[in-house]
This record gives C-alpha cells, sequence and structure tokens, in this order.
C-alpha cells in the first residue's frame, strides 16, 4: 500500500504542476497595454491553501522547470513567479487559510514580484504594480470562488486515500484542519 501512497502522491503532484504551468503560459488580455494577467495566480493561490505550502513551493519549482523547458518563460519570469509563490504561499502557510488570507495573499504575492522586476528591469515598481491592478483584482476574485470547489475535490481525495492514511496536506494533517470558518 506504500507504492499506492507513493504514486498517488507523484501522480497529483505531476498533475498540478502541469496543469500550473500550462495556466502560466496563458494571459487574459487587458484594454490597457502591460495590465494582462496569468491565469495561473488564483490556481496557485487555491494549491497553496489545499495542499500546504511545501507541496506548493514543489509544485510551482516543477511548473517553472516546465515553462524554461518550453521556452515560454525567461529565468526573469520564473524569479517573479517564485516571488509570488514565496508570498503567497508564506502567507497561507503563517496565517492561515481564511476568506481574508485567500483574497490579499495572491494580490500581494503579485505586488512582491512586481517589486522584483522593478528592481531587475530598473524600472519604477509602483507603475508596474499599478498596471498590475486588474490582475489582482482578478486573482483576489478567482481564489475566492475557486478555492470552494478545489477543496471540494480535495476532499474527495483525502477520502479516496482514507483507508491507506492519506490525506492532501499529510498523514494527520487534513483540509479541514486548516479551513474553518471558510465556506
Amino acid at each position: 500500500m506504500k507504492n499506492m501512497e507513493k504514486i498517488r502522491e507523484l501522480t497529483t503532484t505531476a498533475l498540478l504542476a502541469a496543469m500550473l504551468a500550462v495556466l502560466g503560459m496563458f494571459k487574459l488580455p487587458s484594454i490597457v497595454p502591460g495590465c494582462e494577467f496569468q491565469l495561473s495566480a488564483p490556481f496557485a493561490v487555491c494549491i497553496a491553501a489545499c495542499f500546504g505550502f511545501k507541496k506548493y513551493i514543489s509544485i510551482g519549482i516543477m511548473a517553472s522547470v516546465i515553462n524554461l523547458a518550453l521556452g515560454t518563460h525567461t529565468l526573469v519570469n520564473v524569479t517573479v513567479a517564485m516571488i509570488f509563490r514565496l508570498v503567497a504561499g508564506g502567507m497561507l502557510c503563517v496565517f492561515g487559510v481564511h476568506p481574508v488570507t485567500l483574497v490579499i495573499s495572491g494580490p500581494l504575492g503579485t505586488a512582491a514580484g512586481r517589486l522584483a522586476l522593478g528592481g531587475i528591469t530598473g524600472t519604477n515598481p509602483l507603475l508596474i504594480i499599478a498596471a498590475a491592478v486588474p490582475g489582482m483584482v482578478f486573482t483576489a476574485v478567482g481564489a475566492s470562488v475557486m478555492y470552494p470547489v478545489m477543496k471540494h475535490l480535495c476532499r474527495g481525495y483525502s477520502a479516496a486515500g482514507a483507508e491507506t492514511g492519506n490525506t492532501v496536506r499529510g498523514k494527520n494533517e487534513s483540509v479541514q484542519h486548516q479551513d474553518e470558518g471558510v465556506e
């Protein structure tokens, strides 16, 4: 049964990494140039909320490797994405999964990534952050809408692994533990 647990874990991680990589390749256009935003941001927040920080970071690293290998991202893109992941995922890890943290973790991660991008490119970071505001709103709303669905799917995943003691967040820690009050 340990092999089945490991296979389930590896399959889930690979699937989520592939989905995150694909969503990171696409941007929703905006009327204002430079204000487009990636579909991956709200999905990433939901992964961090449902699967925990450690698994989220490993999924994010795999997604970045995929995007680098396919040539859809550069090292600058990956740097900004990793800063987003550390801030958004770290906030959910430190402060827990609640409606407020779900709404603000993504936009704060985006702002931190844009600050770094400003430093890398020598551009005024406030202008880059201002251009990202529509995407920040999309991320906040998208994560709030997507989270209950992903949480429900994760509970189904947990129930499927219950006979082996496997849950989404680990052997003894379940999704329900961290998101009380979120519905």
